[in-house]
Parts: C-alpha cells; structure tokens; sequence
C-alpha cells in the first residue's frame, strides 16, 4: 500500500505542476529522481544511482544516458530521459540501444517524467527490444502497474525474475489485444470455434451471422456479471439499487435521468475506497450533464464526475485539488483502472478537509 500511495501522490504532483516542468532537467528533478527513490534507490549515492553515464560504444565517443543504477557491482538499470511535454517513441532510445549491447544491463527505461517505459533482451539476447514490455503511466496508473512495479524495488530486485517477469507480459499484452479484437468483433475462427461446441448441425452463413450476435451479446452479459459479483463481495450489499433511491433509468421531475451505467460506476467507486473510508460516506448526486460521487454527500468534496450521458463517448472525470482530467472509458467496468488516482483523491479530501 505504501508504494501505491507514494507513486499516486507523485502523479498527482505531476499532474499539478505539469506547466513548469517543460524542461528535462525540471522533470528529472522533480519527477525522475522520486520516481527512483519510491523503488528505493539511493539518488544521492554516484555508486548506485549514476548520472550522466558514460560508456564508449565502438566510434561513439562521450555519449551519455541520464541514469544508471549499479547493485552488487553490476548494472542493472539504464534511464534515458526526455522532456516532460514530449511524446515518447523508439526514436529517443537511441543511446539506450547501443548502451545495452555492451553493459550488463538487462533493463533500460525511456522517460518524460510521467511515463515510463520499460525494455528488455526477450526477443534476442543482448539488443534491446524495439517495444517496450511494460508501460507506467502515472496519470493513469492501474493496480496491476503497483504489482509489476514492485519487482523494480531495490530490496526485491531479481533480474532473472523480472526478465522472466517481462517475457510474460509481452505475451499477456499480445493475448489481450487479440482477445480484445475477438471481443469487439469476433472472427469467423471463434465464431466457428464456440458454434461447434454449442451446435450440432452444418454451420452456414445465417448461423455464424447469428452467432456472432450471440457471443457479444454474451460476452457484455458475463463481463456485468463479473462485476456485479465483485460488488457484491466488496460491499456486501443486499440491494443496492434502494442504496440510491431506486434512481435507475427513471426519469425526475426535472429530466435528470440515473442510469444503470451510473449505478454501476458509483457502486465500483464504493467498491474501490471501501479499503479506506466506509462506503456509506459515499454519495451519488446525479445532474442533466453529469453524475457526481461525492464524499459525505458535499458538493465541494467531488471525488469523481461519471460523464456518461453522451451516446458517442464517456468519460471519468478524476480531481486534484479544482482541477478536472477527463479520461475517455468505454463503461463502468474501466473504472477499475483508475483505482489509484481514486483512492489518491479521497487521500486529498481527507487531508484538506474541503475541495472542489
């Protein structure tokens, strides 16, 4: 819990002073640096944390990364930074791929401060690879992030791990981007595939065409009961619904309608800050524009706005201090991603006593 809360009070440090930290120098200082003592390493040891680390690489002379980390006299970590409002691609890694070939490090991060992206050998020995197998963002940083993060930690540091670690994740990434495609649009392969285990006969055009209808049909059906489920456990609630007036897909006086959708989020917020505050001081206030969750049932502790009238796009509205970020979701269940920025922000109401 304690990595957690230091890497969301440093997101939300990133996120409020974003404007003066344009330089690479500034989101070294400010970002980099932190980032790097949170994992336990000593920033102000030039025996573990090196700055400006030299190493000739054939007729390349003097070149330079921002960071290098040495443990038990090897190195272990390379760190090439980049300013904060910069986009990062293969193109800035330039150093990071000739220092690898001739160091011992098997890790090598490419960072603008807010996002890290990590790289190692997995798909030939010794030559970086040209994607990175795992991406920290600390605007959005997930639960899972926490959990692969927590390899990197100087006093759990394992190469061997984290570079099996980095195999895995590559393959889990590829894995769901091909079951996302299959979700979004299944092929006539899985199509087949699940026709063949539920249908006896001859599967013909109409019946893929129906089908196909059917497994996404099934698969929205199964991801709401998942949730459903984990709402259930989190909260142990018997009926949630009467917990917010009965307020589902009815129209008030004054046209503000509560949806499902809206239930559900405000119930997977709950579910989220139930570790730290007891969820009966979360409150849902819906307007026309948007639907507001509130701490203590105070408009002025906003701890996330549910954009999810528009039938084009949704949104999250997550706060620091008065400020609003709006990241795009496609329902409720993405909320779960956001779990640290959420628990982040009561953290802010708790401390401040009253905000946005």
């Amino acid at each position: 819990m304690e990595l957690e809360s230091r890497i969301a009070e440093l997101g939300k440090r990133a996120s409020e002073h974003r404007e003066v930290l344009l330089t690479e120098e500034a989101a070294k200082n400010a970002l980099v640096m932190p980032f790097l003592q949170i994992l336990g390493y000593d920033v102000f040891n030039p025996g573990e944390v090196i700055p400006e680390f030299t190493c000739d690489v054939g007729t390349k002379k003097g070149e330079k990364v921002d960071y290098a980390i040495r443990l038990d006299g090897k190195l272990r970590l390379l760190i090439e930074c980049k300013p904060i409002n910069i986009e990062l691609n293969i193109n800035h890694a330039s150093q990071l791929f000739r220092y690898f070939s001739v160091t011992d490090a098997r890790v090598a991060i490419l960072t603008n401060g807010v996002i890290y992206k990590f790289y190692s050998d997995i798909d030939v020995p010794n030559k970086m690879d040209d994607r990175p197998f795992f991406t920290v963002d600390l605007d959005n940083i997930r639960k899972q992030d926490i959990r692969t993060l927590s390899n990197f930690l100087k006093s759990s540091f394992d190469i061997e791990k984290i570079v099996e670690e980095a195999g895995n994740l590559k393959m889990q990434s590829l894995v769901y981007k091909e079951l996302q495609k299959e979700f979004d649009d299944p092929s006539e392969d899985f199509i087949r595939l699940v026709a063949s285990k539920v249908h006896s006969g001859k599967i013909t055009a109409n019946i893929k065409g129906a089908f196909k209808s059917l497994i996404q049909n099934s698969i929205n059906s199964l991801i709401r009961d998942r949730v459903t489920e984990r709402l259930t456990s989190a909260l142990n609630v018997s009926n949630p619904m009467e917990e917010v007036n009965g307020n589902v897909d009815v129209s008030s006086e004054d046209g503000v309608v509560t949806t499902e959708d809206e239930v559900s989020g405000f119930n997977i917020v709950r579910a989220i800050l139930a570790k730290i505050v007891d969820p009966k001081r979360v409150f849902m206030r819906d307007a026309k524009s948007y639907c507001a969750i509130l701490l203590d049932d105070n408009n002025r502790k906003t701890i996330v706005r549910l954009h999810f009238n528009s039938a084009t796009a949704r949104y999250l509205g997550v706060f620091s201090g008065k400020d609003e970020r709006r990241i795009s979701v496609s329902g409720p269940i993405d909320i779960y991603q956001h779990d640290v920025a959420i628990l982040a922000r009561v953290v802010e109401l708790e401390g401040q006593g009253l905000s946005a």
